[in-house]
């Protein structure tokens, strides 16, 4: 895949999910996989994503245990990201998305020990693209009709080979 290929496509997904706070992420547990609301961090979308938690938390076990994660994003278009989450401990990186809300919901400081950020380094997304009504009619009919709705070009799937 070439450079400006992969930018084009980190742009789309950026524009796509830019405008949505919150996110589910999905992690694995022994008994299956388990989803919750999180508040994306960085918007600036690289390629990684980034979301605050504490270490006395279910999704910091289970990412210690299996790092492969989904991201969920719904809004005006849908985006499901596959990737790799890790956990960061880096104080620089906590004070660079800090703000007074977190100070509230987790009623702690940034500098704290037991806060950490996940990032999770996409490795492929999927979106479907419900902005443009045109598709989303055409997507619709082709389904009701039993037509085949692949070439409504309502979703696309990306790797995200960084």
């Amino acid at each position: 895949m070439s450079n400006k290929l992969k930018q084009e496509e980190m742009e789309t997904l950026r524009e796509l999910i830019k405008d949505i706070d919150t996110a589910m992420l999905t992690t694995a547990t022994e008994e299956g996989l388990v989803s919750r609301p999180m508040k994306t961090q960085d918007v600036e979308f690289n390629g990684d994503l980034w979301f605050f938690t504490k270490k006395d938390t279910d999704k910091y076990e289970e990412i210690l245990h299996d790092q492969d994660v989904n991201v969920a994003y719904a809004g005006d278009s849908y985006v499901s990201v596959r990737g790799r989450a890790e956990i960061v401990e880096d104080i620089e990186k906590k004070k660079e998305f800090w703000n007074k809300g977190h100070e509230k919901i987790m009623q702690t400081s940034y500098d704290d020990p037991e806060v950490v950020l996940i990032k999770v380094n996409a490795e492929a997304a999927e979106y479907w693209d419900s902005g443009n009504f045109t598709k989303k009619i055409a997507f619709f009919y082709k389904r009701m009709t039993g037509q085949d709705s692949e070439s409504a070009d309502i979703n696309e799937t990306i790797e995200l080979d960084k």
